[in-house]
Formats: structure tokens, sequence, C-alpha cells
């Protein structure tokens, strides 16, 4: 490799890495600003008002065009598994990134 070929390839690697870069610290500010709504749906799912709206709904007493996704059974439990999810894996790429000595 050609020293003009290796400075390429190094800006090409320093582009993409800030890139990757900007686009996770706009997802983690995303993320984080949502985890807010998150307590509180995992509050609503767990508590007496769901059973209240879930049965409303399955009694028909809910106007027909209501969007009622958060009324589905597997919904949220899935959404609050899937953020469990993404929580260990952030962990664990920290913790690569730490032992790497990127850090």
């Amino acid at each position: 490799m050609t020293q003009i070929e290796r400075i390429k390839a190094m800006e090409a690697r320093k582009n993409r890495c800030e890139a990757a870069v900007a686009a996770l610290e706009a997802a983690l500010e995303e993320y984080n600003a949502a985890q807010n709504d998150l307590q509180k749906l995992a509050a609503y799912y767990s508590g007496p008002n769901w059973w209240k709206d879930f049965d409303a709904d399955e009694a028909g007493r809910l106007p027909k065009d209501l969007p009622r996704g958060v009324l589905s059974e597997d919904g949220v439990f899935d959404l609050l598994e899937a953020n469990r999810a993404v929580q260990i894996e952030l962990a664990k790429t920290v913790t690569a990134i730490i032992k790497a000595g990127l850090v």
C-alpha cells in the first residue's frame, strides 16, 4: 500500500467512524428520552387501568377506529423485553470497548 492509499484508507475510516458516532449519539439521545415514556408504559401495563381498558375493548365499548396496540397482550411485553435486550447489548458493547482499551 502506498502512502497516498494509506492516507485515503485512513480518511475513509475516519469519516465512517465520525458518521457512526454521530448516528449513535442521536440514537442514544432519543433512546434515553424515551425511557421515561417506557417506565410510564410499564406501570400502565402492570396496573389496573390496563385491565380496565383491555376489558372495555373486549366488551366492544371502545371506538372501532381507536388505535389499540397498547392493549395487545404481547405488544407492550415484547417492547419491554426488547428494551431489556438492548440494555444488555449496550452493556456488552461498553464492556468490550473498555476491555479493548478504547476509552
